[in-house]
């Protein structure tokens, strides 16, 4: 069985629980405080972050590589393009998440005031950019979930945690992000931390 060590409030973590949840199998989610780290943790992760996944004697950290892997063993349903150029472009938005979006996160959590208002404005216009493209589609790659679905929901969930408020032009992209929000593998997924961050 997989097991995940997973922050009630990392939306990293949040990725990887959604993943598993999609895929409907067995795992055991082992919550973890992140201001109260287990000493194990940095045994399994040099960074001393989570999420970790541990399988036997497989151990991984980082989100979208835990997911990859989860995706790759456990085929149904795919969330990874089966194309390789489109699998190509789907690591390149997934790295471009992590530079453009979720890179801005600390601040906002960690940061003086100056630094966490230049964070919440980059990632505003970086969501505003992308948000026409909800106007013609249902998700990322068109009608089909996938991976890149996964990876931006925990961050569209949390905009009001965060202080982020989007224009009236970006409304496409909140209703793509409530009907990420309504699938049963999102609701599954959420700890009770998580639930608490909105209204």
């Amino acid at each position: 069985m997989m097991t995940l060590y997973s922050g009630t409030v990392c939306p990293f973590s949040q990725r990887c629980r959604i993943v598993l949840h999609e895929k409907g199998m067995d795992f055991q989610i082992i919550d973890v405080d992140i201001h109260n780290k287990p000493e194990d943790l940095a045994a399994m992760n040099p960074y001393n972050k989570v999420p970790v996944l541990v399988e036997r004697d497989l151990i991984l950290h980082e989100a979208n590589i835990i997911n990859e892997y989860i995706d790759e063993r456990f085929p149904h349903p795919q969330m990874m393009p089966a194309d390789p150029a489109m699998r190509g472009r789907t690591r390149l938005f997934l790295h471009r998440f992590e530079q453009e979006l979720f890179s801005h996160i600390d601040a906002i959590e960690n940061g003086s005031q100056k630094a966490a208002d230049k964070a919440r404005a980059a990632i505003r216009d970086n969501l505003s950019q992308i948000a026409p493209l909800f106007a013609k589609q249902k998700f990322m790659l068109g009608e089909e979930f996938s991976m890149l679905d996964v990876a931006i929901a925990p961050l569209l969930w949390r905009l009001d945690h965060y202080g982020i408020t989007l224009p009236k032009q970006a409304v496409a992209l909140l209703k793509y992000g409530e009907r990420l929000f309504a699938r049963p593998a999102f609701i599954d997924a959420l700890t009770a931390s998580e639930k608490a961050m909105r209204k």
